[in-house]
């Protein structure tokens, strides 16, 4: 049996290894970025705001096998994370308003994918490798605002982050290592679709093809186990799916798995000419350069050094699957960080101390001006000094009336002196700048979801204009028509105000008495002359969109 002996090795990564002080100090640095951000905001357009719509449902009614939102199947997803976060609803909703209990599925898939990117780490390169692996991943731009969201993406990062910690164990424990891969793919297959298991596959297949460690009777026996863990979770929703429905089971499987990736359903936002690639230097820094740096090193070993084998084909059939797809978001690149992170880990102890100086201090002065920037618009906002910059911060956000907290004001200063604490107390080291990255990520963000975050929901929330709308609405109405009406919207409405419009587009609603339309300043959505605007509104700030509802009189119906 071939494996690599990284746990007999000895690493050069002493500050991190030297006692528990060091491994607390890390778990709290991951809990103060994780935790901020998961509640205390009503669900935001988009992703969250039609999210949560299809977890409602779930909340409400229970049904698991047909995704459905505001009244109407939308299968564009499996539904996992819905119903995970249906039971952090029903656990947590009599202490946190529905959606923020919701909201928790992100917090608790965020943590295992950190938690296995963590063992990735260790079980490739050695003890305290873990560690820098998931500081490395938590440093990324782009996962960043990504990874406090209500979304299906972080159920497939977790279940990918599993998958490529079984693929790591399974040379020394095919066993167990079978298990998590089976299970990591399932769980991926369940968040979204084919896409998980479709790299997890093709890494798989290509890791005994190009790397001889991996040519061997235990790798064949992981694969085994792997598709017996992963057979249950490949199975029951599709089989369950179809035999309610077999319309609903081809427009998931046909329309939304393949007509999105081939490009023939039209749907979502069609991909760009290396997009990725230019992506990637902003939204995976400073794991990027990092994880760069370690492939130089090994180059001329590259073949002999089976630890870099599986990140380095993972990250590789990553970029080439989501690169060759017909549409395209920057959300869709989380899962490349995870392979890039546990590379980036691997050469940090092996930086020049001139990259080493020039990482750290970079990162000092970017987090400190950054910090500082944050704490002045927020004495902006509250205390309005100055004054110009109060009357601009007050133009953007119309809807927020300030509010000095001491509770808000405590838990910035404690951010703040964690970031000064740090830089105080952290000695000079290899480790030291990816240190700086993760607590300087930590300080924005927990400063920003602290200080900022009842600034910005105030404009991003769809409470107050629903709630102006349903004062609008006459008594005695039966039904409401609408039209242009988004998937947030309309998760919005069933949400706030149990209102289930009939939508035009789908040749529904003609008995309807009102019409609510959504469209631009212009009103770019034409109706007949029958209809008269009885109301108008729009976000608090948001100068991009109008919802205007009409009303005919029934003698014209």
């Amino acid at each position: 049996m071939y494996y690599w002996s990284s746990h007999s090795k000895e690493t050069t990564t002493q500050p991190v290894q030297r006692g528990i002080g060091k491994s607390l100090f890390f778990l709290l640095i991951c809990f103060a970025w994780l935790f901020p951000g998961l509640v205390g905001h009503e669900p935001w357009k988009p992703d969250e705001a039609y999210t949560f719509g299809l977890v409602n449902h779930i909340f409400k009614n229970g049904d698991w096998i047909v995704p459905t939102l505001a009244g109407e199947p939308f299968m564009e997803k499996p539904p996992l994370f819905y119903i995970t976060a249906a039971a952090f609803a029903k656990v947590f909703s009599n202490w946190l308003p529905l959606h923020d209990a919701a909201r928790l599925t992100s917090g608790f898939f965020m943590g295992l994918a950190l938690f296995f990117t963590g063992m990735s780490g260790r079980e490739l390169y050695g003890r305290g490798k873990g560690l820098l692996s998931v500081l490395a991943l938590i440093s990324c731009l782009g996962l960043l605002i990504r990874a406090h969201e209500l979304i299906t993406d972080l159920a497939l990062l977790a279940g990918i982050a599993m998958a490529l910690y079984g693929l790591a164990l399974s040379l020394r424990r095919h066993i167990i290592g079978g298990i998590l891969l089976g299970t990591g793919t399932g769980i991926s297959f369940m968040s979204k679709g084919l896409i998980g298991p479709g790299m997890i596959g093709i890494t798989v297949l290509l890791l005994p093809i190009l790397f001889q460690p991996w040519r061997n009777r235990f790798y064949l026996q992981t694969l085994i186990i792997a598709f017996a863990a992963a057979l249950p979770w490949l199975v029951i929703w599709p089989l369950a799916l179809y035999q309610r429905s077999p319309a609903l089971f081809m427009e998931w499987f046909w329309t939304n798995n393949l007509g999105r990736f081939l490009g023939f359903a039209g749907l979502g936002p069609k991909s760009e000419t290396a997009g990725y690639l230019k992506m990637l230097p902003w939204f995976a820094w400073p794991a990027l350069p990092l994880a760069i740096w370690t492939l130089w090193q090994e180059k001329r070993n590259l073949f002999k050094r089976p630890e870099l084998h599986l990140p380095l084909t993972a990250f590789l059939v990553m970029f080439g699957v989501l690169s060759s797809a017909s549409d395209a978001r920057e959300v869709y690149a989380i899962p490349m960080l995870l392979p890039l992170a546990c590379l980036a880990a691997a050469s940090i102890d092996t930086l020049r101390r001139g990259a080493t100086n020039a990482l750290y201090w970079f990162g000092v002065m970017v987090f400190t001006f950054f910090g500082c920037v944050i704490w002045f618009y927020w004495i902006a906002v509250e205390l309005g000094i100055p004054a110009g910059l109060s009357a601009h911060l007050k133009d953007l956000q119309p809807g927020y009336t300030p509010v000095f907290s001491w509770f808000v004001f405590s838990v910035g200063l404690i951010y703040t002196a964690g970031w000064l604490a740090t830089l105080v107390r952290t000695k000079r080291s290899k480790e030291r700048p990816i240190i700086i990255w993760a607590t300087g990520m930590t300080l924005v963000w927990g400063l920003l979801m602290s200080l900022f975050i009842s600034w910005l929901d105030a404009g991003k929330s769809y409470r107050s204009t629903i709630y102006s709308l349903t004062q609008a609405i006459p008594a005695h109405i039966g039904c409401i028509a609408s039209q242009g009406l988004g998937e947030p919207q309309r998760a919005m409405l069933d949400y706030y105000a149990n209102i289930i419009t009939q939508r035009a587009e789908l040749g529904k609603g003609a008995e309807c008495d009102l019409m609510l339309t959504q469209g631009g300043v212009d009103n770019t959505v034409s109706l007949s002359p029958d209809w008269q605007q009885i109301w108008e509104g729009n976000r608090p700030g948001d100068k991009s969109e109008r919802y205007r509802l009409f009303q005919r009189p029934a003698s014209v119906k």
